[in-house]
């Protein structure tokens, strides 16, 4: 009997909950799990009985059809891994490539009978395998009975049929399980799970129903099959490069990069378009957002982890990530770049890593790099928030953009170092090269982050600011990759801009602006003098000079009041700590130049020196008579020592052979904390050594034996890097013999 009349008081609030929050999980929103795991798996039953057995169960089923033996003829030198170009991934598993046919022998118990027997080939890829989703797919062996993929006997001997497999050109990428079934009266009986019959499937560059597909055997050669790679870096006007091992055949680097896509939770059925699957490892490559592969590192202090400088190559990044499950320390942009593009090439999607020469920063997205000067020229660091990089690699991947209006296919940028969120993540791409050439950058995905301007500008003391300077060729200098089947670099600047000051420049740049791109407009007049900075080459530890050059270009005197800094800075152009601040005065008579010179002597910037060890030199001035302002900009990169690595043996496969590299420490002081790497493909895994100390003029010799595993031309590349010292390397190259 309930209380009439009576009033409900409120009461106070639950206590909140504790502990974690629970897994949002698919209950209530689809019927069964999405399948976001290549490594997950359903069994699929021996037999599928048709009906209900009687009492007495099944007959005997010896007058059927039985699968004997299937051989998936995996071997390197057996046609499948031939002609689909897979023969050098180090696995024991069939590995092809999609919109393809490839071969697999099946052994019955008694002659085939194409008008009494039926039998599929099954294919089974995640934990739920539908048929509608592509994640099941049976392929039959009679034209009659035709499917997504296509299926024929390509040869029948005895009891053996060669059964012939041609996946479609679009189909999900990764790993599948292989079953063969037989229909009877009375069910389906099949073969037993059996790892052995597993394969995996790739893109196919070489194939033109393929999103991937690119129409040149060379580029195809380097982009897909190449493993050792060059990374350009240094300067604009003093390019250095270092040598890596991609390893996309190493052992283990397949599975690892389906790892990365089941961390990331992808949905199976989005594994074969080749947009999703850049766009979400570009997220994935970086830690910021999902636990992802790598941890960005620009701070100069690795005390739990790898120095970015000292990783040769991408197998230890992979097979570290895989196994442990956490994320690797530590990356910067190059290092990003080239496990982008292990993974890329180890999939199929043939790929290139790209450097780009004074790369924008830009804080405010205004695609402006903005300096900032006050009243008397020199440079207000704690207002200027953009910064220029030294370089800044990323990776560029080759395919089809049918989400784009035609033309705009083909080579796409793609950014895994973490600089800025793209739908509420750290990634970048696919975006359109030709879109970014063209200043179409309202397409997909992230190409309005890749051009600047950089502009200086003076500041008021009542906090007004008027452009002074505006330099539209500084960013985006230069954009280098390697040649294909080259040892040398290519010029791929005019792919993304059109020459400067032409009428197809000016033509982008107002297309960009109809997309909100605003640019600086204002050009002030130019100084009537003008500041030379020189191109120097620096080795580190040296003593050098600093020669300005101040030419007048007018018919009057002109006297010049100039702020020189000199400040170590990280390859991002971040300032590290300023080594050289001076104030001279210059006077320069009508039509003439003068030189200032400095002489920069090493303990003034080697205590300060941090990675890759580069001198930034900013000079302004103001010229008293006409109160303009007049800037130069130089970074000097400081040249390391090198190691040397030497090779002796019999350069056969199969025949060990001794590598020996040397170091010796030309500096006064002793390095300490030494690590030493050294790899090459094909012929040596990833090995490391650790020296607690080198002293100062003293060497090291290591030697390490190996064992070559394929014939061919290859490299072994070192590095050595410790606190005060980073990116020392060196290579060899070797011809191994069968």
């Amino acid at each position: 009997m309930s209380d009439q009349g009576v009033t409900v008081t409120p009461s106070s609030d639950p206590p909140i909950p504790t502990g974690p929050p629970p897994k949002v999980t698919n209950r209530g929103r689809t019927a069964a799990p999405i399948a976001s795991s290549n490594s997950d798996s359903t069994d699929i039953p021996e037999f599928e009985y048709f009906g209900v057995p009687g009492p007495r169960g099944l007959p005997p089923l010896t007058e059927f059809l039985d699968i004997w033996d299937v051989d998936m003829m995996r071997r390197p030198d057996e046609a499948n891994k031939k002609l689909h170009h897979t023969a050098s991934y180090n696995t024991d598993s069939l590995v092809v490539r999609r919109g393809q046919e490839f071969q697999v022998k099946i052994t019955f118990n008694r002659p085939y009978k194409p008008a009494e027997d039926k039998f599929a080939v099954e294919f089974v890829i995640g934990s739920s395998p539908q048929y509608s989703k592509g994640t099941y797919i049976p392929v039959f062996p009679t034209k009659a009975r035709q499917n997504i993929w296509d299926g024929r006997v390509a040869n029948t001997s005895d009891n053996v049929v060669t059964m012939a497999i041609k996946p479609a050109a679009d189909c999900i990428v990764g790993k599948y399980h292989m079953y063969v079934a037989v229909s009877t009266p009375y069910g389906i009986r099949r073969t037993r799970r059996d790892k052995n019959r597993d394969l995996y499937i790739l893109f196919n560059p070489w194939v033109a129903d393929d999103a991937v597909f690119l129409d040149d055997e060379k580029e195809r050669e380097e982009c897909v099959m190449t493993e050792m790679g060059i990374i350009y870096h240094g300067a604009y006007d003093d390019i250095a490069e270092r040598d890596w091992n991609y390893g996309q055949f190493n052992y283990g680097v397949l599975d690892a990069c389906l790892y990365i896509m089941d961390r990331s939770e992808m949905p199976i059925t989005n594994r074969g378009d080749p947009i999703k699957v850049t766009r979400k490892a570009s997220a994935m490559l970086n830690s910021r957002d999902d636990e992802g592969v790598l941890v960005g590192n620009w701070s100069g202090d690795y005390t739990y982890g790898v120095a970015p400088t000292s990783w040769t190559g991408s197998t230890d990044i992979l097979l570290t990530y895989a196994t442990s499950k956490m994320p690797v320390c530590y990356a910067q942009c190059w290092v990003y770049a080239a496990v982008f593009n292990t993974f890329l090439r180890c999939l199929g999607i043939p790929s290139r890593v790209v450097t780009n020469y004074y790369s924008a920063h830009d804080n405010d997205g205004n695609l402006k790099t903005d300096i900032i000067l006050d009243e008397n020229g020199r440079i207000d660091r704690n207002r200027t928030k953009d910064s220029v990089w030294n370089y800044h690699c990323w990776n560029e991947c080759y395919m089809s953009r049918p989400d784009l209006p035609a033309g705009f296919g083909g080579w796409q940028v793609v950014d895994a170092t973490p600089q800025e969120t793209s739908d509420g993540m750290y990634r970048c791409g696919p975006a359109s090269v030709q879109a970014i050439k063209h200043g179409q950058i309202c397409y997909p995905f992230d190409a309005a982050f890749i051009n600047s301007d950089v502009v200086f500008y003076s500041r008021s003391r009542d906090g007004s600011m008027e452009p002074i300077k505006v330099n539209p060729s500084h960013i985006g200098r230069m954009v280098l990759t390697k040649t294909p089947g080259g040892m040398t670099r290519r010029d791929i600047t005019d792919q993304y801009k059109f020459p400067e000051g032409s009428t197809e420049e000016r033509t982008v740049l107002e297309k960009a602006e109809e997309y909100g791109c605003h640019r600086e407009k204002f050009r002030p007049p130019p100084a009537d003098v003008e500041l030379v900075l020189p191109t120097l080459q620096v080795i580190v530890g040296d003593d050098f000079e600093l020669s300005l050059e101040f030419i007048n270009r007018s018919d009057q005197r002109r006297t010049v009041d100039t702020y020189i800094s000199g400040t170590v800075v990280y390859y991002t152009g971040v300032t590290s700590s300023e080594f050289l601040f001076r104030t001279p005065t210059v006077t320069i008579g009508p039509n003439k130049s003068v030189k200032e010179s400095l002489t920069i002597e090493s303990k003034s910037y080697m205590k300060k020196l941090v990675e890759q060890a580069n001198l930034n030199f900013i000079v302004t001035g103001k010229v008293k008579e006409t109160s303009q302002i007049v800037t130069a900009m130089k970074v000097v990169t400081l040249h390391n020592p090198k190691l040397t690595i030497e090779v002796s043996g019999l350069y056969k496969v199969n025949e060990e052979m001794l590598a020996t590299v040397e170091f010796t420490n030309p500096f006064s002081f002793t390095l300490e904390g030494v690590y030493v790497r050294m790899e090459g493909p094909g012929v040596m895994l990833p090995k490391n050594k650790y020296y607690s100390m080198i002293t100062g003029g003293s060497s090291l010799i290591w030697t390490e034996y190996f064992t070559p595993l394929r014939a061919g031309s290859t490299r072994l590349i070192a590095s050595l890097d410790c606190p005060a010292l980073r990116q020392v390397t060196g290579q060899v190259s070797i011809t191994i013999e069968p």
